[in-house]
């Protein structure tokens, strides 16, 4: 049985022109153009959002729930990403952000902030194993795993092999609701998101405790708190993360968090995909962990956010300053939820091989030597014009029968050159073939 695909980035036909600004910016070559209009492989997206950044025509969009859906649940609980409070001014407290939550009607509110700083403690016991493959790459961007198993699956065995702060704070949450008494069904658990890659994340959760209900865009939750917020009661009961966890909302905040080490952060997927690159042969051994993150500045620069990644920046800074008291995590919680299994990734990393030529290892050196003969004769111009963004792209897709030579303008024209000098040949010998049977 196949697995099921979800995707949260969608296209609408009706607003595509056509141009070729996704296929040019796409990190997994997933989109091509056919028939004037955009077309999104399944197999190849990573949900990263990079086509809806740069769409002129805004005919990409990340589908997420709606806040309706919490009405579904006796206990709906809210997960507020740590990039959710730099949507605000800097002097509105974090009391009053997650008051806003509670006011809109969520019973329970747990920070993945929270989850995060948590999240830090085991993977700081994880980087003292001694045989650990390095770099160990942070699991906690869902596009960049994803862009892993897609187009770098020699990689598979560097990610981190525990659960994203999402999934973590997922676990964390329902485990509390039922501590209070209520039921596993009453409880509903929802991520307020910045990216579609964590949509999708959420959709594909498994198991009891790691699942999750929805994800619902910080844009929705922000246009019905950003008028109301100030005039709200500071929250004190309502528990706070710290700087630990908050920075984790932009990039370098997840490698902070952690003890000293010799630790790297990447942002934005291109500059990502160069130091997978590196990674990948062998040149970043000495590294030990690499927080790698998909949207420029981190979590803050996320498709589904409201602010300006730069001013965002300001506010998580100015937050970092505010909240500096860490609230220690005991040895005995952090052995219960070991046992609880709340680091645990319920499914494990896979490979996609979307991109392999063929399973046969014959074929597929026979595919990549036709795919060499075309690039001889394809322009290599790379103009995006026949629908794929490269040269090489066009040729895999004639290779694996989903394309063909003329869908290439300058091969077309080539084609129909000679298609022209044939008939003009032609053309000049009728006479003469004429007047011979005439004579005989």
């Amino acid at each position: 049985m196949e697995e099921e695909i979800f995707h949260s980035v969608r296209l609408d036909e009706e607003k595509c022109k056509g141009c070729t600004h996704c296929i040019r910016h796409c990190p997994t070559e997933a989109i091509r153009v056919k028939e004037g209009k955009a077309r999104i492989d399944e197999e190849r997206c990573i949900d990263c959002g990079e086509c809806i950044r740069i769409c002129p025509n805004h005919a990409k969009y990340a589908q997420s729930d709606s806040l309706e859906v919490i009405k579904k649940f006796p206990c709906a609980i809210a997960l507020p990403a740590p990039a959710f409070y730099a949507q605000f001014k800097v002097d509105i407290s974090l009391g009053k952000i997650l008051q806003g939550l509670l006011h809109l009607g969520f019973q329970e509110v747990f920070e993945v902030a929270r989850g995060a700083e948590i999240l830090a403690e085991e993977i700081d016991r994880y980087l003292k194993k001694r045989e650990i493959v390095t770099p160990i790459i942070s699991s906690a961007c869902p596009a960049v795993v994803r862009l892993i198993e897609v187009r770098f699956p020699s990689l598979i065995e560097n990610l981190l092999p525990l659960d994203s702060p999402l999934g973590v704070t997922a676990k964390l949450a329902r485990l509390q609701a039922m501590e209070k008494g209520y039921r596993p069904e009453d409880i509903g658990v929802f991520f307020i998101t910045p990216c579609p890659a964590k949509v999708t994340e959420s959709k594909q959760s498994e198991g009891v405790l790691g699942h999750i209900d929805g994800a619902i865009s910080i844009a929705n939750i922000y246009s019905r708190l950003v008028n109301i917020v100030e005039e709200l009661e500071e929250s004190s009961s309502l528990p706070l993360a710290s700087f630990r966890g908050i920075g984790w909302a932009r990039s370098g905040g997840e490698q902070e968090s952690l003890k000293e080490g010799e630790y790297m952060a990447v942002d934005g997927i291109h500059q990502v995909i160069s130091v997978l690159e590196k990674i990948e042969m062998g040149e970043l051994k000495n590294v030990v962990y690499c927080e790698a993150q998909a949207c420029v500045g981190g979590c803050i620069g996320g498709v589904l956010a409201v602010q300006n990644p730069f001013i965002a920046k300001v506010s998580i800074n100015h937050l970092l300053k505010k909240y500096t008291e860490f609230r220690p995590i005991r040895k005995e919680e952090m052995e219960k939820w070991c046992r609880e299994g709340v680091f645990e990734r319920k499914k494990a990393y896979q490979a996609k091989e979307v991109l392999k030529l063929d399973k046969d290892f014959k074929r597929a050196l026979e595919k990549y030597q036709m795919i060499e003969k075309l690039l001889e004769k394809l322009p290599g111009l790379d103009c995006g014009a026949c629908g794929s963004p490269t040269c090489r792209a066009l040729a895999e897709d004639i290779v694996r029968g989903k394309a063909e030579e003329i869908d290439c303008p300058f091969m077309l024209r080539d084609q129909l050159l000679s298609l022209s000098e044939e008939i003009h040949a032609l053309a000049n010998r009728a006479p003469q073939t004429m007047a011979k049977k005439k004579e005989e």
